[in-house]
């Protein structure tokens, strides 16, 4: 039994999620029935998180124990092939200690929310991003962002079905930057509460648009109450960039 990591790319418009569910195809499904098409073993996958309908992926991670013999070479031209029907691609893999998970031993995951802000309507990024198409200060929504850092009750910015077993979270990183006509509002923490960060990026907007201050930001966090919520971003703009492990863990196990 070898056990694989494979750092996977996605367009989340066609999927209810990552996660396999009874209402539609699944970025997991797809990955599933690959693996089982070359190798004829049906397993499950463990991903480093989930991500909903609608949003994309460039370094989701993923691993699976595997029989069959491959090189993981192999493995990712193997399930390229057999994925080309659908907006998914590996983009790397490796194999790995038996004993690293891509969810439990993941140190940082990073995610990334694309505003498009311009007048004009989208066209090529539709569905890619999110349009707004009046001015954004995003020197104010960079300074209101730092109000977020460090560790806090995050339950106005946690959805209400959200599994999770605490609201409280270390927000590690949230920074707003300009590139053109886009606004890129970066965010990175060891593990996120679900819509976390569209509420985030909802809420920035806001200050953005000049109808929040920093400090209302400040008020509706400590509010502690989803109601206190400025607004919840759509999910077409949301990318799950990367994900961090430890180097220790990630040696190649000896041949």
């Amino acid at each position: 039994m070898t056990r694989f990591m494979l750092t996977i790319e996605y367009d989340g418009r066609p999927f209810v999620g990552l996660q396999a569910q009874d209402n539609g195809l699944s970025v997991q499904k797809v990955v599933e029935d690959a693996i089982f098409a070359f190798s004829h073993e049906r397993l499950r996958i463990t991903a480093s998180g989930r991500t909903d309908k609608g949003v994309h992926a460039r370094g989701q991670v993923i691993h699976f124990d595997l029989e069959t013999k491959m090189t993981p070479y192999k493995i990712l031209a193997a399930m390229n092939a057999l994925m080309r029907p659908y907006p998914v691609s590996v983009k790397e893999c490796k194999v790995i200690p038996d004993d690293l998970s891509a969810r439990f031993d993941a140190t940082d995951r990073h995610y990334t929310y694309r505003i498009i802000n311009r007048l004009a309507p989208l066209a090529i990024d539709l569905g890619l991003a999110w349009h707004v198409p009046h001015h954004l200060d995003e020197l104010a929504m960079q300074d209101a962002a730092q109000v977020l850092i460090g560790y806090h009750d995050f339950t106005t910015f946690r959805a209400t079905q959200c599994q999770g077993k605490s609201p409280m979270k270390t927000l590690d990183r949230l920074d707003v930057e300009r590139i053109g006509d886009e606004v890129h509002v970066h965010a990175s923490s060891r593990s996120f509460l679900h819509h976390q960060v569209r509420s985030m990026v909802g809420s920035l907007k806001l200050v953005g648009e000049g109808k929040w201050t920093k400090a209302d930001l400040k008020a509706s966090l400590e509010a502690c109450d989803r109601n206190a919520l400025g607004y919840n971003a759509p999910p077409d703009g949301l990318y799950f960039m990367r994900v961090d492990y430890p180097e220790a863990k990630l040696k190649t196990p000896a041949s």
